[in-house]
């Protein structure tokens, strides 16, 4: 698909509220988040939200804490994929959570209001587990990536 779908995706005014989300999301944590769009997903998503994972070097965060919302625009597919570090400690219903709570803004076309949300609920989750400590610094961009 057209990589056009991708830029209508969220308006420029929706990706800097996106942005702003991170932003506030990583703002008591040591914790990342990253938000990757791109027309289709050559299979599974979370298998493609793995390898955009690593080929943005999520993995290289200090206490292995980043997460990303992954979305496929033209399958109307998403995925969100969370490093070692914070899925060995969120309780486990956190990502199946996290995934339905997107859906529900997803299937209403509201998809800004569901990153929003979603990055925000993850970066308490983050904050719980990874709080901000003197010295940490943003490891990582907080743009979204496009494929």
């Amino acid at each position: 698909m057209p990589k056009s779908r991708v830029k209508r995706f969220l308006t420029k005014v929706e990706e800097q509220e996106v942005v702003n989300a991170i932003v506030e999301a990583e703002r008591n944590t040591s914790g990342e988040i990253r938000v990757h769009i791109e027309p289709s997903s050559p299979g599974d998503p979370y298998a493609r939200a793995q390898e955009i994972f690593y080929a943005l070097k999520m993995d290289n965060t200090q206490k292995s804490n980043g997460v990303l919302f992954y979305v496929a625009v033209s399958d109307r597919k998403f995925a969100i994929y969370g490093d070692k570090g914070i899925d060995a400690k969120v309780p486990d219903t956190f990502w199946d959570d996290t995934k339905i709570l997107l859906e529900k803004h997803f299937k209403k076309g509201a998809f800004k209001a569901g990153l929003v949300e979603a990055i925000l609920k993850a970066g308490n989750e983050l904050k719980a587990h990874f709080p901000w400590l003197p010295g940490d610094i943003n490891e990582l961009g907080n743009e979204i990536s496009k494929g």
